[in-house]
């Protein structure tokens, strides 16, 4: 089997990365396993960071470039992540940049991946920015979307497209509507969610973190382990089993900012919350506040993927995986 990740010098590309060459096999649900031979990594930076594996091969270029595109899928491509993206608040200020990344590149996918005439499973990683306005304080699956970013509405018309794509059974696709992802290694971007990293991470850290939002604004969250567990999820499952929509949301976990203190001050201590300096940003409080605050997933649920249990247990997974299980 031959995977293509998008987006796969970016934290999320490279776990799932990880996985993958990790497993003995990808096993698609109704068929045998299946040995993963070639697993190719497209990002406009070469991935690095990864174990030397004879199977994986890293490619720096330009996702809106659709002759690059079209050469990186090839006709021995199984499946695809398409992860590739401008992040929120760098595609609501570049309006040009965000529609070449985040539209363009997704349709330049879809057609490399539809002239190979073999219906590839495409896996995209969508946001649950899709929905926004006068929102109830919990989502559900037929909620109209809504986008009141520049992101959302392009990952909305991504979603639509992978829709389409397989109803014309171009591609077997899936669009998975991701949380805020919690807590992202590194330094932080330009998304507008990145405090919501920074806030745990620095702290743990021995640094001091700046959040922009008030305590009581609220996050949808999901950690990086239950994000590439639903990708790998995602790819197993069999078409039909989506139905007629081939996107959905995933469960994730509604928390506070003054929650996620609290639960910062639990694991690690008083000394390491105290590190969060309260900075208001009205812009970023203003993006954060259209936020889906809560989502009750039931499509995703029946289909088997799942939520973490509390933010203490983002925060201690966290703690082992990128820390080492030291708190500075």
């Amino acid at each position: 089997m031959h995977i293509v990740i998008t987006g796969g010098a970016g934290f999320i590309g490279k776990k799932l990365a990880a996985a993958l060459l990790a497993s003995d096999g990808v096993v698609l649900e109704g068929q045998t396993k299946q040995p993963l031979e070639k697993l190719t990594l497209f990002d406009v930076v070469e991935a690095n960071g990864l174990p030397a594996d004879s199977r994986l091969r890293t490619i720096a270029g330009d996702i809106a470039d659709s002759g690059q595109i079209a050469d990186l899928i090839t006709e021995d491509v199984d499946a695809v992540f398409h992860l590739a993206a401008i992040v929120s608040a760098n595609a609501e200020t570049d309006f040009d940049l965000g529609m070449a990344v985040n539209l363009d590149g997704t349709r330049h996918v879809l057609e490399a991946c539809r002239s190979l005439g073999s219906t590839p499973r495409v896996v995209f990683a969508s946001s649950v920015a899709v929905y926004g306005g006068d929102m109830p304080e919990v989502g559900y699956d037929d909620m109209i979307l809504n986008p009141q970013t520049s992101y959302g509405g392009q990952k909305a018309a991504g979603e639509l497209l992978v829709n389409d794509y397989s109803r014309k059974g171009f591609v077997d696709g899936r669009a998975l509507r991701l949380p805020t992802i919690v807590v992202r290694p590194g330094k932080p971007n330009k998304a507008a969610s990145t405090f919501a990293s920074s806030i745990i991470r620095e702290p743990l850290a021995g640094e001091p973190a700046v959040c922009p939002v008030s305590r009581d604004s609220v996050m949808y969250v999901l950690s990086p382990r239950r994000v590439i567990e639903a990708f790998l999820h995602a790819l197993a499952l069999p078409g039909e089993a989506f139905g007629p929509a081939r996107m959905l949301t995933l469960p994730g976990i509604s928390v506070s900012i003054g929650e996620v203190e609290a639960a910062l001050a639990k694991t690690a201590g008083q000394n390491v919350a105290d590190r969060i300096r309260w900075e208001p940003d009205d812009m970023i409080q203003k993006i954060v506040s259209g936020w889906l605050p809560d989502f009750d997933a039931v499509r995703a649920r029946k289909l088997g993927f799942r939520p973490d249990e509390s933010i203490e247990e983002i925060i201690q997974a966290h703690i082992e995986d990128e820390l080492g299980g030291v708190i500075r």
